[in-house]
């Protein structure tokens, strides 16, 4: 790394043992949360050299406010399914920080989710935000609940359910949740008639992802997808590169891995690979995308059964293995430390120039180390999957104005919003030392802009 510009030795060496004793104040108070606690390290790795210019950020305890969230709602989810049973879940919303705007992140179920992966998700959020340029906080929620398998009446038992201890704590100038994992527009939009029956009030701002004909904006499902291939051209572009017939891979089969497949194969690339939970299909003339569409959109089917349409194909059981399979691009869009430092190293070895992360932290430390080690563009999550959010943010502009863009201003709007995101990236990173390495760059604009914002709020 680079002297940092106006450091004096003293100036590091203060920053680097303040940095050291937040991260492990955070350890004592967190133990276990191994998620929560990696997306920390991660982002406290890049910022020594920004406390060593910026001492009033260590004379303010940012740090310290920064990882403690403003507010944790822990909640029982008592619901019924079809044959009349009762279930019990956990519900969860980290409102982590409003510094910049209201609280703004999605709503996870899946039967993962703990108090460790939401903070995790939480404090991503915050960076990933303020990145957007757009007046937006951090925070997330969710559930340890398992849609799969449910009947859409269970579902919407379970939402109004869920809805009935929240509602309280959102709102449009305070909270506003939308999808993640498991929560797509028919969850959003149970959620949102729920609110709207408890509040008494037609608030359309207090949701986003939602359905066009309840508010919602055109182009939001495919906006974190485009915005991932968005964001990777210009990191191609930036090294004289483009997308034209580079092979990709493409993990999950979700609204991140569709539309990440539908705008890169735009751009001409080939998609070779992609999967679900179960396992990944290889297609080395490159996979049929209105097949994929048909299977996870409309039939809800798992990815192995695009060998019924394209005989072809191969189909392996476990995920992980996709990422065995030569390619130019891979874009991990599955779910967090999907990707680790051995697959990291079969992708090297089979010749990967580029990966960009259209899931939360899908690649661990080592993962990540390895690719920066060995010159491979990497684009981080925060700054990479970003779109869906700018998007988000959009929609509430449009709830407030009673008014809709169109697809194509949407579509405008989010590609301007990514190349703002990754000029901001190489040219932080390049300001504090970190040339070429845009986690840094990503890491520490997105600090710097809440870092700001809460020196001049004073204590709060």
């Amino acid at each position: 790394m680079q002297i940092t510009r106006g450091a004096t030795e003293d100036t590091r060496r203060t920053a680097n043992d303040y940095v050291h004793h937040v991260y492990e104040l955070v350890k004592r108070r967190n133990p276990g949360q191994q998620e929560f606690l990696q997306a920390v390290r991660e982002i406290f790795d890049s910022l020594r050299p920004v406390f060593a210019q910026h001492p009033e950020y260590i004379r303010d305890g940012i740090l310290e406010r920064l990882v403690e969230p403003e507010r944790v709602i822990s909640f029982r989810v008592t619901w019924e399914d079809d044959s009349g049973k009762v279930h019990v879940n956990r519900g969860y919303r980290v409102q982590y920080n409003s510094t910049l705007g209201p609280y703004k992140g999605g709503i996870r179920f899946h039967p993962s989710v703990n108090d460790s992966i939401i903070k995790f998700l939480g404090f991503e959020q915050i960076f990933k935000n303020a990145l957007t340029g757009l007046p937006i906080g951090g925070g997330k929620g969710g559930a340890d609940f398992d849609p799969k398998g449910k009947s859409d009446r269970e579902i919407m038992r379970f939402c109004q359910s869920f809805i009935t201890e929240l509602w309280k704590h959102i709102g449009p100038d305070t909270d506003v949740p939308a999808g993640d994992i498991g929560v797509g527009k028919r969850e959003i939009g149970y959620m949102f008639g729920q609110y709207k029956r408890l509040r008494n009030a037609y608030e359309a701002g207090v949701f986003t992802g939602k359905d066009p004909s309840n508010g919602g904006s055109l182009g939001r499902k495919e906006a974190t997808g485009y915005g991932l291939v968005y964001f990777t051209a210009e990191m191609f572009a930036n090294h004289g590169l483009d997308l034209e017939g580079k092979k990709t891979i493409v993990s999950g089969s979700g609204n991140v891995s569709i539309y990440a497949m539908e705008k890169a194969i735009g751009y001409g690339a080939t998609i070779v690979a992609c999967s679900d939970s179960d396992g990944y299909i290889h297609d080395p003339g490159g996979i049929n995308l209105d097949t994929v569409k048909q299977l996870k959109e409309v039939e809800r089917r798992r990815i192995k059964d695009y060998l019924d349409f394209h005989p072809d194909a191969e189909y392996t059981e476990n995920c992980e293995g996709i990422w065995s399979v030569p390619c130019d691009l891979a874009l991990p869009c599955a779910t967090q430390n999907e990707l680790s430092a051995e697959s990291a190293a079969r992708l090297i070895e089979n010749g990967v120039i580029a990966v960009a992360e259209g899931a939360n932290m899908p690649c661990d430390q080592e993962a990540i180390d390895l690719f920066l080690e060995n010159g491979i563009l990497y684009g981080p999550a925060k700054a990479a999957n970003a779109g869906g959010v700018a998007v988000s943010a959009m929609e509430m502009s449009q709830n407030s104005m009673r008014f809709s863009w169109t697809e194509e201003e949407v579509d405008e709007k989010l590609r301007l919003v990514m190349q703002d995101i990754h000029r901001n990236c190489v040219e932080t990173a390049e300001q504090y030392g970190f040339t070429g390495n845009l986690m840094a760059g990503a890491n520490i604009a997105g600090f710097r802009k809440v870092a700001d914002g809460m020196v001049t709020q004073g204590l709060n």
